[in-house]
């Protein structure tokens, strides 16, 4: 597997590295005491990352972002990703981001100037609304629960929602409901725009979950009760619904995975740095060998989830689903991820388990990541199945458990 990322795509990412140097970490370590980054800051940090021409880089150029492709944009992921605040300076954010991808993808001229243009921008947020509470939906999508009936020229959506991303900071909701009971989940399913004022839509609590740093972005739960929205705020055609999720899917998780390496890479930059000071028992930590060995070790293990995020990246710019390499790639991606902290926790000590370094936010951020957008079990299902060849059979993409707000 060759690992070249297109010249456009590593232009943005050093310009990236510059901004996180000069602009980000600085305002990072500010946050060391464990609060959570203003909306003032955040606007801030946007107008900055403008001035470095490094804003949205995934956004065509249309609708304010720099125009480059998947492809050309992973290298910009992975760069942000090294700061917990990178990816919201450059708009390249969960959940908004893969929204925003969603909405570029299946939306009208009107819903992309309602709701596209304003995401880009910053001036509203959103959150993607599929997973729900047993017995409903969590990583098996035929087991949707939701409902959206047609009355006259409106939809009616009952449907109750929980891990839903930026849920209580939400300004809309994109809904993914069932409108054809009789049909398949694939081919009965619906996505909808859902205006987070409208009469019905509760959001019930912000679920206490593991993580969050300074961006402190919710995973809520949110009832849709009798919530009615216009037949234009149906995203894209009636039935369509898993079929545009499941384009959201694959290149959603490559982007998280790529915002993870570039975490656990800093990590292991932080544990460098640490080793090569600290002196104990004759000399400095960086000259025993059992910690040049486990830093080689996940140096080695990251460097190879990465290619495998390319590789399967190549394969989505080809035109093709690339179920089994996205699988793949995360399923690996996220243990090696969480290794590779972990290894820079216990290499820095009490250091790394203090607020001082940001390792344990690192640590709290990167072990959700083999559950959410699909749990580590389900993407082996899907290799497996793969390996196995097992008989063809309607088999639907893994829910995410949850958007990351990496």
């Amino acid at each position: 597997m060759e690992y070249d990322d297109p010249e456009p795509g590593r232009i943005v990412a050093e310009k990236t590295q510059e901004f996180l140097d000069e602009v980000v970490i600085p305002k990072e370590r500010s946050l060391a005491s464990g609060g959570t980054v203003s909306a003032g800051t955040v606007r801030e940090l946007r107008e900055q990352a403008r001035e470095y021409g490094v804003y949205a880089p995934q956004i065509p150029e249309e609708y304010g972002g720099l125009g480059l492709s998947f492809r050309e944009s992973l290298p910009v992921f992975e760069v942000a990703g090294r700061s917990l605040l990178g990816p919201i300076a450059l708009r390249v954010d969960a959940p908004d981001e893969g929204n925003m991808h969603t909405l570029e993808l299946a939306g009208s001229d009107l819903q992309k100037e309602q709701y596209l243009r304003p995401l880009v921008d910053g001036d509203i947020k959103s959150a993607f609304a599929m997973t729900e509470p047993s017995p409903g939906a969590g990583s098996d999508p035929k087991m949707l629960r939701s409902r959206a009936e047609k009355d006259g020229d409106e939809w009616v959506i009952d449907a109750h929602k929980w891990w839903t991303t930026q849920g209580v900071e939400a300004d809309v909701f994109i809904v993914l409901a069932r409108t054809d009971p009789d049909a398949s989940a694939y081919d009965g399913c619906s996505l909808f725009l859902v205006d987070a004022d409208a009469p019905g839509v509760e959001v019930v609590r912000n679920i206490p979950h593991m993580g969050g740093g300074p961006t402190g972005k919710s995973h809520a739960e949110v009832k849709f009760e009798g919530v009615r929205v216009p037949e234009e705020h149906l995203l894209g055609t009636q039935g369509d619904g898993f079929a545009i999720a499941q384009k959201r899917l694959g290149p959603a998780r490559l982007t998280h995975c790529l915002r993870f390496s570039g975490l656990a890479e800093r990590a292991l930059d932080v544990a460098s740095a640490y080793l090569s000071e600290r002196e104990g028992f004759g000399s400095k930590l960086s000259e025993k060998q059992a910690q040049r060995f486990a830093l080689a070790d996940a140096s080695t293990r990251l460097h190879a989830a990465r290619t495998m995020v390319r590789h399967a990246a190549d394969r989505i710019e080809a035109g093709e689903q690339a179920r089994v390499e996205v699988s793949m790639a995360k399923v690996f991606t996220a243990d090696i991820a969480q290794d590779a902290v972990d290894t820079a926790v216990q290499a820095c000590g009490g250091s790394g388990i203090g607020k001082d370094l940001p390792l344990s936010d690192f640590y709290e951020s990167v072990r959700p990541f083999r559950i959410v957008d699909g749990a580590d079990e389900v993407h082996k299902r899907v290799i497996a199945r793969d390996l196995l060849r097992d008989p063809p059979t309607e088999e639907l993409e893994p829910l995410p458990t949850f958007d990351i707000e990496r």
